[in-house]
């Protein structure tokens, strides 16, 4: 997996699978939350996204107030998210 940043935009390259890929996931937006309330993250091509992430991102909506957009380009990962009921809580468009 690979992250980069623009301003409050980051994105997401490849599978988001393990715990090393949570953490740089959470360290880079932790960084951005710093300073913006509201954050869009393109998730190109990720199959599927790890336990922790999910729950990251609802902390972050709903415990620290983040507006979140995510663009997700992989079908099956939009599936997910509408199957886990998070797909309004995420603003999840494709991408």
């Amino acid at each position: 997996m690979e992250i980069s940043t623009k301003l409050n935009k980051v994105t997401i390259n490849g599978n988001i699978k393990s715990i090393n890929d949570f953490q740089n996931i959470k360290t880079t937006i932790d960084a951005i939350v710093t300073k913006e309330k509201s954050i869009t993250i393109n998730i190109i091509d990720s199959l599927s996204m790890t336990s922790s992430a999910i729950g990251y991102f609802n902390k972050l909506i709903l415990k620290d107030k983040i507006n979140i957009r995510m663009n997700i380009g992989n079908h099956q990962l939009i599936e997910l998210l509408e199957d886990l009921n998070l797909k309004k809580l995420f603003k999840v468009q494709k991408a």
